[in-house]
Formats: structure tokens, sequence, C-alpha cells
């Protein structure tokens, strides 16, 4: 009797072991592709979560509304900011990061703990003061990206507005210590640390009182 062939599992799993140039070669090239479909399949799904129909996907009853009535959706020229350009960094780790954080805020959504705006509001004020720290601890960043200081022509702008500027960099103050609410409804601002705007009005004050 001729003996029984082993199963194509185990013919397989022979040659695969086997130190043939063509098994080696078949375990790069596979590797390689295995290793650009990786790739391609995490840039998709990073560009894929990095849009503004994907953050409404949660937020179509709180914060993307809100957004569609400010500055940054609806403008003069036609050039607007979506929901990525001012939550989400450019840079590869702090975007990774911020990605991590926003799993749980996904999360949050679909456990019921922000799914309405009842709920989205009681929790407004910590979500605020969140997304307030990481800008200032970035030097609003992600403002930046759009709106830089050292290129403003504060003989273009209004008076207040280029006294304010004037005042924020000789101060090292940053853009979310004055530009909150920008693009969403503010909480209840009671619970905010006094003086966030005062500091920008003090050394205009004392100026006019030296007059």
């Amino acid at each position: 009797m001729s003996a029984k062939k082993p199963n194509i599992l185990v013919r397989f799993w022979r040659w695969f072991r086997s130190p043939s140039r063509i098994a080696v070669g078949t375990i790069i090239v596979l590797s390689f592709i295995g290793g650009i479909l990786s790739w391609v399949g995490f840039n998709y799904g990073l560009e894929q979560t990095n849009t503004e129909q994907f953050c409404a996907g949660c937020h179509m009853n709180d914060a993307y509304p809100e957004y569609l009535h400010s500055v940054h959706y609806q403008t003069r020229t036609g050039v607007g900011a979506s929901c990525p350009d001012c939550h989400v960094p450019h840079e590869f780790g702090p975007k990774m990061w911020r990605k991590m954080v926003a799993a749980k805020e996904v999360y949050a959504h679909y456990m019921g703990l922000t799914d309405t705006l009842e709920k989205f509001n009681a929790r407004r004020p910590h979500m605020a003061e969140n997304e307030w720290e990481r800008m200032k601890a970035n030097d609003s960043q992600e403002c930046r990206n759009c709106h830089k200081m050292d290129r403003m022509d504060f003989s273009q702008q209004k008076t207040v507005a280029q006294r304010m500027h004037k005042f924020a960099q000789e101060n090292g103050k940053t853009c979310i210590d004055c530009h909150k609410g920008i693009a969403h409804n503010l909480p209840d601002m009671s619970q905010v640390a006094p003086g966030w705007l005062q500091d920008a009005e003090v050394k205009p004050a004392e100026e006019q009182g030296k007059k």
C-alpha cells in the first residue's frame, strides 16, 4: 500500500519551514505586502475619523449645530475651518494622543453619558475646561495654524483688536485666553476661574488711569 499523503496544511507548513530561497523570498514579499496594506488601512482609518462628518455622527444635536452658525463655518470668503482643524493636532504624536482621548469620548456617547443635549450641557463645563487647558498647553497651536500673530497687520484691524493682540504678544497670552466660545456655546461661566478676560483689560485700564 502506498503511504497516505499528508494534507495540504501539513505540506504547506513543511514547505514554509524549509530553508529554501523560495520560502524566504515568499515570507519577505508577504511581509512587505502586509506592511503596505496595514499602513494604507491605518491611514485610511485616520482620515475617516478626521472629518467633519465623523464628528457630526455623535454631535449632530449639540456641538455641530452651534458650529454651523459660527464664523468658522460660514465666512465672507468661503474659507472655513472644520472640526478637526480646531480639535485635532497636525503633528503625528499629539494627533495619536488626541485620537486615544477621543475614543473615550465616543465611548461616553454610546454609553449614554452625553447622548442627549441635556446630558451634553450638564458635562459641557468639564469638557470645555479640558479643551481650553489642552489648547493653552500647546499655545493654541490649532488656531495658529491659520492665524499667525507675527503675520498680522495690526493697522488693518479695529482699535480694540489691535490693543488686545499687542497685549497678548507682550504678555505671553495665547488665543484661547480670550477667544473662548468662538465656535460653540459657552458653558455656565460662573464656574470658570475669574479673570480669564479681565487680564487683557488690566493694562489698558491702568494706562487710562495714568493719563
